[in-house]
């Protein structure tokens, strides 16, 4: 057998390997150049006055984050919130439509993401209602890196501490109704056992009063009760009762009249 000619020239490679092919055993090498670089944080940006959008996006994209979404309005955030469920929402508090606060109240609710919430205004009542919606940071305009990026990662760790607690909470409710049915099945099995216990006992007696006032032996007198339940369909307990029903009245008469 001839043997493959081992090809090292270029253009004789591209002879034997397709464009695609050639494309795939690139990738690989294209993907491992990626591996190393940490995952950009994702935000969506709502602020309804274009030039301070362009502003705060600038400011996010220069220190290393990824602006997944801009909003003009409340819905708009709302919307993009649910559709690229970013890692954080910048949010401001007036605009048309939907306010920021109640916007940021139904994000929250949903717990798609953390969000900080942008104003020109530092009243209490507007801090107070925007961390009543779930807030998690604040800031006031003109928004400055030194302000606006700690207040980020404030509203990040604060969210995943939260989520953390709930994961915990959630774990610790299904190990209770866990312990709840492990326990429930431990209860019943134990009445199951104290009423064959009880069963039992009243057919050892029923047995031995059989023996005693009906000359039966003691296999036979067990073997009468268990043919007798199954052919009359009656429980054994309720049978090895009435078995002690009348011949233990019987005994008691007997010893009345000594």
């Amino acid at each position: 057998m001839a043997a493959r000619k081992k090809t090292t020239d270029p253009a004789e490679v591209s002879e034997v390997l397709t464009d695609e092919e050639l494309k795939a055993a690139a990738a690989p090498e294209e993907a491992s150049t990626k591996e190393g670089e940490p995952r950009k944080r994702t935000v969506v940006v709502a602020e309804d006055e274009s030039v301070n959008r362009m502003d705060l996006v600038a400011m996010l994209e220069d220190n290393g984050y990824e602006v997944v979404g801009e909003a003009a309005n409340g819905e708009e955030a709302i919307e993009l919130t649910r559709k690229y469920r970013p890692d954080v929402v910048c949010m401001d508090v007036k605009m048309p439509r939907t306010d920021g606060i109640t916007a940021a109240g139904v994000i929250c609710d949903e717990n798609i993401a953390p969000v900080v919430m942008l104003t020109a205004f530092s009243q209490p009542d507007l801090v107070k209602q925007a961390t009543g919606a779930g807030a998690m940071a604040y800031v006031t305009k003109p928004y400055e890196e030194s302000k606006l990026l700690p207040a980020l990662e404030v509203a990040m760790g604060r969210f995943a501490e939260i989520n953390d607690l709930l994961d915990n909470v959630e774990r610790s409710e299904s190990k209770l109704r866990d312990t709840e049915e492990q326990l429930k099945k431990a209860e019943e099995q134990l009445k199951k056992a104290e009423e064959t216990l009880e069963e039992r006992k009243l057919v050892d007696r029923a047995k031995g009063l059989l023996m005693d006032k009906a000359d039966f032996s003691e296999q036979g007198a067990f073997r009468w009760i268990q043919k007798t339940s199954m052919d009359q369909r009656i429980p054994k307990k309720r049978l090895a009762m009435a078995i002690i029903a009348k011949y233990g009245e019987q005994k008691s008469e007997a010893e009345d009249e000594r």
